[in-house]
């Protein structure tokens, strides 16, 4: 996709963390199927629902703002799902596995950050008002999640990971 304006360059952002999202609907199921802590495996089937929200919510912004959505696929999201592949399949069930997927989640969690903070500065600047308040709902449910997984790693799973 050539990308000649601050339009374009919004379209290929909104186009890429919607790609993002749903490789994640893909990704979540397996993290809460790996997880041996019960608190993390509904973190990440808490995070697949509001994902599916998300989704939804970029097909609305898409909407407001009258552009499409294109069909290309989001490479960092790629690489980040197969990290958490990766530690599924390396680390033994328990609480160091548990570790690295709080780990690995909160990078996903981190370029998601990253990407929406962009997409609503470059909505703000294109005048996209319709599209600003989605993008923002969409931005504070990520951070709470980042918050939300360091709670679990700070109140023990770090620990019990260390002590293992």
């Amino acid at each position: 996709m050539a990308i000649k304006t601050l339009e374009d360059f919004f379209v290929h952002s909104l186009s890429d963390i919607h790609s993002a999202e749903r490789q994640l609907t893909k990704a979540l199921p397996r993290l809460a199927k790996a997880a041996s802590d019960p608190d993390l495996s509904s973190a990440f089937e808490t995070h697949l629902e509001e994902t599916n929200g998300q989704i939804e919510r970029l097909e609305q912004v898409a909407s407001a703002v009258g552009i499409k959505i294109k069909r290309i696929k989001c490479e960092a999201m790629e690489g980040l799902v197969e990290e958490g592949k990766q530690v599924i399949d390396e680390v033994p069930a328990g609480p160091v596995r548990d570790a690295a997927l709080i780990a690995g989640a909160q990078k996903v969690e981190h370029y998601e950050i990253a990407c929406y903070g962009t997409l609503c500065a470059l909505a703000k600047q294109l005048g996209y008002e319709d599209a600003l308040e989605p993008l923002l709902a969409t931005l504070e449910e990520e951070k709470a999640t980042d918050e939300k997984l360091t709670m679990l790693a700070e109140q023990g799973m770090n620990q019990e990971a260390a002590a293992a």
